[in-house]
């Protein structure tokens, strides 16, 4: 049974900043299965399948992802409960070119003896998610990829953020700062396979403003 204030519809859809806008059906054919979910002004959230088109908004937030998850067939176990004052919940990944599979041999150390607080976990790839003190969301994870570089000689190049272009928050320990984790390790791990360093970053980062 659906809340008070629940709207729901159904249509091919694509999320833009601003809203959902309407694609012809044609437009939508083969896509891959997304689920997309963005805040509004007034305070409801909107989900949308954009495989099916199916759409819901409600200010239940938690109503929302279900309905959403259920039209795509899948399961929705709700979040757990906030960390602990001072603590913050991350993923960090080892995004490796070629043989980076869970259980290689580079990762054994750091499965067997993962920080305080990380648990490895197989996405694919080498994972860890992880729940660490911090003063902000940004220096756990800048302290926990310090500690798995010294202990390890790994460094943590990735979050698992499927799609940085989404923005849905503007907490500065929430998703959002995830995300500017997830861009900052990545370009340092890229700039580095195309030769650049601290150096150029540092001057990249200067000429945008960077306070």
């Amino acid at each position: 049974m659906l809340s008070a204030g629940t709207r729901v519809g159904r249509g091919p859809l694509a999320l833009v900043t601003g809203g959902f806008r309407r694609f012809p059906p044609a437009m939508t054919t083969g896509v891959q299965m997304s689920l997309k979910f963005q805040r509004n002004d007034d305070g409801t959230l909107t989900g949308c399948n954009t495989d099916t088109g199916f759409t819901v908004t409600s200010a239940d937030e938690e109503e929302v992802r279900r309905l959403v998850h259920e039209d795509a067939g899948w399961e929705y176990t709700p979040p757990p409960p906030p960390p602990a004052p001072g603590f913050h919940r991350f993923a960090l990944v080892h995004d490796e070119f070629g043989d980076g599979t869970f259980g290689h041999e580079q990762y054994e150390g750091l499965r067997t003896r993962p920080p305080s607080g990380c648990e490895p976990v197989d996405w694919g790839g080498f994972a860890l998610k992880c729940e660490r003190p911090g003063r902000t969301l940004l220096e756990a994870v800048s302290d926990t990829v310090t500690e798995i570089r010294r202990e390890h000689g790994l460094v943590m190049n990735s979050m698992g953020i499927e799609d940085p272009g989404e923005w849905l928050d503007d907490d500065k320990n929430g998703y959002g700062a995830q995300i500017v984790a997830h861009l900052v390790l990545t370009a340092a791990h890229r700039a580095a396979l195309l030769g650049y360093g601290r150096k150029d970053l540092v001057r990249l980062l200067d000429a945008a403003g960077a306070a």
